[in-house]
Formats: C-alpha cells, structure tokens, sequence
C-alpha cells in the first residue's frame, strides 16, 4: 500500500474517530438534559402531591362551618383527584390550574365565615398550603428551566440531528393558561 493510502486511511480513521466522540457527548448531553428534565418533573410533583394530601384536611374543616357550600366543596375534591390522574407535563398544567381556580373559590367561600377565618386549625392548614404553593412555583421555575435546555438542546444544530437519530423530544413548559391568572391583583384596604 503506497504512503498516501496510508495517511488517506489515518485521517479517515481520525475523522471517524471524532465524528463517534462528537456523537458520544452530543448523546450524553441530551441524556443529562432529560435526566434533568424528569427530576424536576418529579420535585414539582411531590410538592403537588403534598398539596393534594392537605386538600381534604382544608374542605373537612371548611364543611364544619359551610356546611351548605356543598358544590363549592365538591369542585375542589374532583379537581384534586383529576390532578392526581394527570400522567404527562401537559395534562398536568392543564389539571392544576382548574385546580388553583377551584382553590380560589373555596376561600371566597370561607370570606363568609369569620369564625371559619378564626378558626386555628383552619389557619394552619391555609399557612401550610400557602408554603407549599411558593414551594411549587420554584419547583415549576426549576422546571421550566430544565425543559427549555432540554429543549434548546433538541432544537439546536448540530445537536438537533443526534436529537432526531434518538428520537428526543420536545417538552411542554409549565405554563399558566388561564387569562385571569396573568392580570395582577386588586389590594383594597
């Protein structure tokens, strides 16, 4: 074999050598993407999950003082266990906020009750379920940024092509669909 076949076969051989190390770190950085990505899926849901064992407590207290406020109530424990159903990002953003809604109904409700209001163990459970909620919006925070360098990543060239070779793809962001959920409070003093 003459000399240049030879340094024709070593560069190809180099060649291929980092187009597989190229290949290897692209792939292994879309895994760690998507390792990222489930884990803070999995961080927001226990919170979540914290928040629906602490419902029932809230509308079992609530029912003592309102006790004619039944649908108020109900709406509160069906979107709790729809919520618990969800199985995808999307389904479950699409769940929670018709949850935070019937939430917001059920203290307009208690607005009613100035006893319920007094009520110790009422305040408790409203401070814990206010905790988890700012628990949950960084872990919702943790998430979103977790999808968008997921999704960066699938998006992007060159790493797009090995994202399409591996079938990686895009996650939804969680996001707040609900119009009313955008506007900024009204204080009134």
């Amino acid at each position: 074999m003459p000399v240049w076949g030879i340094v024709l076969c070593a560069v190809a051989g180099g060649v291929l050598l980092l187009f597989v190390i190229w290949l290897i770190c692209v792939y292994n950085g879309l895994i760690k993407a998507r390792a990222n990505f489930e884990e803070s899926f999995s961080t927001m849901d226990i919170y979540m999950k914290k928040r629906y064992d602490l419902i029932p407590n809230l509308v079992e207290t609530v029912k003592g003082y309102a006790k004619h406020e039944k649908e108020a109530l109900e709406g509160v424990m069906q979107a709790r266990y729809s919520c618990m159903s969800a199985n995808d990002p999307k389904d479950r953003a699409k769940k929670e906020h018709m949850l935070a809604g019937t939430l917001k109904t059920l203290f307009k409700v208690t607005e009613n009750y100035p006893q319920l209001k007094a009520n110790a163990n009422f305040m408790d459970l409203q401070s814990r379920l206010n905790e988890l909620e700012v628990e949950i919006v960084n872990a919702r925070k943790y998430y979103n940024g977790c999808v968008k360098q997921l999704n960066n990543k699938i998006m992007m060239f060159p790493s797009n092509l090995v994202a399409k070779m591996f079938k990686f793809e895009i996650q939804p962001l969680f996001e707040i669909v609900n119009e009313e959920e955008r506007e900024n409070p009204k204080v009134k003093f």
